[in-house]
């Protein structure tokens, strides 16, 4: 997911966000340990994902 897009998103929205990377996180590596995952960039890309989103949740709250 881009930046621009959550940037658009509220605090609440964020968590949210935030809750379901986390799942789908689980989700992949679980996958990976059964070796049903073909496409293991996925985590990375879900790991960048939730970085992204801590990121912005500082953001708004150090600018309040």
């Amino acid at each position: 997911m881009k930046a621009k897009e959550l940037r658009n998103l509220g605090l609440d929205e964020l968590n949210a966000k935030l809750k379901e990377s986390y799942d789908t996180l689980d989700n992949f590596m679980f996958q990976k340990a059964t070796h049903q995952l073909e496409n293991t960039a996925k985590i990375s890309q879900t790991k960048s994902d939730i970085a992204r989103i801590h990121t912005l949740i500082s953001e708004i709250k150090r600018s309040n």
